[in-house]
């Protein structure tokens, strides 16, 4: 029922916010002769009620033009296939000239495929990128079904079979799992849409290398207490009413709470700047949290899986992970490049824990392997950012075009 309280208190405190919005706009209308030294601070704080919630919604990518050799080029999001749980988004650009296509596998995590869009804007220069945009499970009716972890597995070999022969493969932390487990079976199958490349980035392929908080976290509990105290049903006024789900709020109040003070520091920072009329600050300090406070739900049994197969029974590295009755032999990935990506201040998936799938992939040749640990960043420098953009892509952009 925690999900459905927590629903119906957004409800009733729905008025207070619009009440804030509303007042926070009269006193900015006020003209100058009847404003005082006091308002800017009250009209601040009216806007941090007004803000003071989540949102289910999908923020916008808003992916600028981008400049392909001397031309710059406009970016238009085409839906390329669709299920119930996802959409094959391409960030197509217009009259643009061919190049390698890319499937960035966005992780299922509490928040949209939106947190990559510094990561699709950097790829678009010199890619065809394609992500998989996940749908929110609170919005998606009982009749379309479960999904748990062979379904997504199942949705990356779709995916890469809509794009054909020749594409690559670059998963995001926590789908690295599956990503992995989807280039073996179709390695195993000799199914012609393989990717050319896999790249696996910050993702958790054996979590007994130095265990994080997080990893630590996971094995402290057992499965038993994730699904009593982890796992509740959509609230009736949602189209996926009654859907098992791990809310999103739950994940955004644990991240919170692990960094309290530096979230703290920003909405003072905040309020500071938007009394001080320092917009530009403030503007930066909103969009970072109107995508941090935008979340998704995790399907149930993805999430249960996931922390049973991952996390508390390590079966991938093991050689144990089974994909409906199949095993899942990494020692199949043949005839394709292999890049693992790791950051050296990494506190969700630490150094160690992606690198192992280049001894796992014993059939890959060891001129097509490659792994880079980058310095000074933590888990979204290493899709994100200074560094992304000037280190570690330029690595990335050159082992696919190699292995094109």
């Amino acid at each position: 029922m925690l999900y459905q309280a927590f629903e119906n208190y957004n409800a009733l405190t729905a008025p207070i916010r619009g009440g804030a919005a509303a007042a926070m706009q009269a006193l900015r209308l006020l003209p100058t002769g009847l404003q005082s030294a006091h308002l800017p601070r009250i009209a601040a704080a009216l806007e941090l009620i007004s803000r003071s919630s989540l949102t289910y919604k999908r923020p916008p990518y808003g992916i600028q033009p981008v400049r392909v050799g001397n031309r710059s080029y406009d970016v238009v999001e085409e839906p390329a296939f669709a299920t119930a749980f996802g959409t094959l988004l391409r960030f197509k650009k217009v009259d643009a000239p061919e190049q390698p296509r890319v499937l960035l596998v966005a992780p299922m995590s509490g928040h949209f495929a939106t947190l990559l869009r510094n990561t699709v804007q950097t790829l678009l220069q010199d890619h065809d990128v394609y992500i998989t945009d996940w749908h929110n499970p609170r919005d998606i009716p009982l009749s379309a079904g479960e999904f748990a972890l062979a379904d997504y597995t199942d949705h990356l070999i779709t995916f890469l079979e809509k794009l054909g022969r020749g594409a690559h493969m670059v998963a995001i932390c926590q789908p690295s799992v599956s990503a992995l487990a989807a280039a073996a079976l179709m390695s195993e199958d000799d199914h012609p849409a393989r990717p050319a490349s896999l790249t696996l980035m910050a993702g958790p392929i054996d979590t007994r290398v130095q265990p994080t908080r997080v990893n630590e976290f996971a094995k402290s509990k057992s499965l038993r207490w994730f699904e009593q105290n982890m796992i509740n049903t959509v609230p009736l006024q949602c189209a996926g009413a009654l859907r098992k789900v791990y809310p999103g709020f739950v994940q955004v109040t644990a991240f919170v709470s692990m960094n309290l003070d530096r979230h703290v520091k920003s909405h003072l920072d905040l309020l500071e700047h938007l009394a001080n009329g320092d917009s530009e600050k403030a503007e930066a300090i909103k969009t970072f949290y109107d995508e941090y406070f935008a979340v998704m739900d995790l399907p149930g049994a993805f999430y249960i899986e996931t922390i049973r197969d991952v996390f508390h029974d390590h079966l991938l590295p093991q050689g144990k992970l089974q994909h409906r009755g199949r095993t899942v032999n990494p020692a199949a990935v043949s005839r394709m490049g292999l890049l693992t990506v790791e950051g050296e201040k990494d506190d969700i998936c630490s150094i160690g824990q992606t690198v192992v799938a280049q001894d796992l992939c014993t059939s890959v040749r060891q001129y097509r392997k490659m792994h880079h640990m980058q310095a000074g960043v933590g888990h979204y420098g290493v899709f994100s950012g200074r560094r992304w953009n000037t280190e570690i892509y330029p690595l990335l952009r050159d082992f696919i075009h190699l292995n094109s």
